[in-house]
């Protein structure tokens, strides 16, 4: 039998023109406490993003997400953020803000495997809905 474990998790949401509020969803930060993990996966779909608009400067943007995975990871890479603990990671990486780059408001869950939860929701709410065949 599996141990379930409480975890939290923010999507990561791309917000090219911040006046307009029209975002798309590009990846999950979840934190696992009992499982000692915190992880950020990003999934960009540019063709969406540039749909929003146009004009997207796609490399800052990147930039921007790789700094999710980034502070995950912690380190020296991550400049001093990286080097707090873990879950203060995951608040500082969910805290609002009104920038390009935004997260959900955080939601909780409970799994036996964060890896699995993580793959779920980036399948459930990040990736674009294919149409079902008629």
């Amino acid at each position: 039998m599996h141990t379930h474990a409480a975890y939290d998790y923010a999507l990561i949401r791309v917000v090219p023109r911040v006046e307009r509020g029209e975002f798309v969803n590009v990846g999950v930060v979840l934190s696992c406490k009992g499982g000692d993990f915190l992880e950020a996966r990003v999934e960009l779909d540019e063709a969406r993003l540039r749909a929003l608009d146009p004009s997207v400067d796609l490399e800052t943007v990147r930039n921007h997400l790789a700094a999710f995975t980034a502070i995950c990871a912690g380190g020296a890479e991550a400049g001093p953020i990286g080097g707090l603990p873990q879950r203060e990671r995951f608040h500082w990486l969910t805290a609002p803000r009104s920038t390009m780059i935004q997260t959900s408001p955080t939601h909780s869950g409970r799994c036996a495997d964060p890896v699995a939860a993580i793959e779920h929701l980036l399948g459930t709410m990040v990736w674009p809905q294919r149409a079902k065949p008629v």
